[in-house]
């Protein structure tokens, strides 16, 4: 049997109470990484949304007046008929 000293609990619990410390300074350094990441990630989609905001915005700028309306079902329908000529000479060259 080992020889019992006085400060042999103390010490043990002291080495004890090291190690669990050292366990809970590495799971916070862990948990500190983890929210810095989510709020990196969650300011990186607030800019995203942001682009998007603005993007929208100038969309609907786009097609507030009248004229910009007609521009644009021109240009949808050209884009249309030029796909259908392009159908069209594919089909035949086949």
């Amino acid at each position: 049997l080992a020889r019992w000293r006085p400060g042999a609990v103390d010490d043990m619990l002291d080495a004890e109470n090291k190690r669990l410390a050292e366990n809970l300074s590495t799971k916070v350094t862990r948990l500190k990484s983890i929210t810095m990441d989510i709020d990196r990630e969650a300011d990186d989609h607030n800019n995203y949304l942001d682009g998007m905001d603005s993007d929208y915005m100038s969309v609907t700028g786009l097609l507030n007046g009248r004229y910009n309306r007609k521009l644009l079902c021109y240009i949808s329908a050209g884009f249309v008929g030029l796909f259908f000529v392009l159908y069209l000479v594919s089909r035949a060259s086949t």
